[in-house]
């Protein structure tokens, strides 16, 4: 099972089809939750989304956060790395941070720092990417085609 924990509503419309889209697809391959978590105010912000985040987490999940300072993986390489979390995991946890990133304790709980770029994405935007990738791994591991 696959879950992603982010902070931060999806507010406009498309992106909500796309996310749907993304969802069907991934039905196929693995079952998929993904939990929403409110933005804090400035001042208590990365405490307290921590303390959100780390309330969705178990034990024994594999967390990927996303991460500016993370690696950076090929799609290929991304779709290795989901393969073989999962031979060795039951569920990968992704976490998508707020506008202000993610608290130390959410990163030290984190197996695995990932970054999809240098750049910053807006978090709407980021979910639909996130969940693309996930989708394009699943066909590279199961040797399917998919539009390059």
């Amino acid at each position: 099972m696959i879950k992603i924990v982010c902070v931060g509503k999806i507010k406009e419309r498309f992106f909500e089809e796309a996310i749907k889209e993304y969802l069907k697809r991934l039905n196929k391959y693995t079952k998929l939750q993904i939990i929403e978590l409110n933005d804090e105010k400035e001042e208590v912000a990365l405490k307290k989304e921590a303390e959100n985040i780390l309330k969705h987490i178990k034990d024994n999940e594999y967390v990927i956060t996303l991460e500016i300072e993370g690696k950076e993986l090929s799609s290929k390489e991304f779709a290795k790395k989901i393969d073989n979390t999962l031979i060795n995991h039951s569920n990968i946890t992704f976490v998508i941070g707020g506008s202000y990133g993610l608290d130390n304790t959410v990163k030290q709980r984190s197996n695995y720092a990932l970054s999809f770029s240098k750049l910053t994405f807006p978090h709407q935007l980021f979910r639909v990417v996130l969940l693309e990738q996930i989708y394009r791994s699943f066909k590279i591991i199961n040797n399917e085609k998919y539009h390059k």
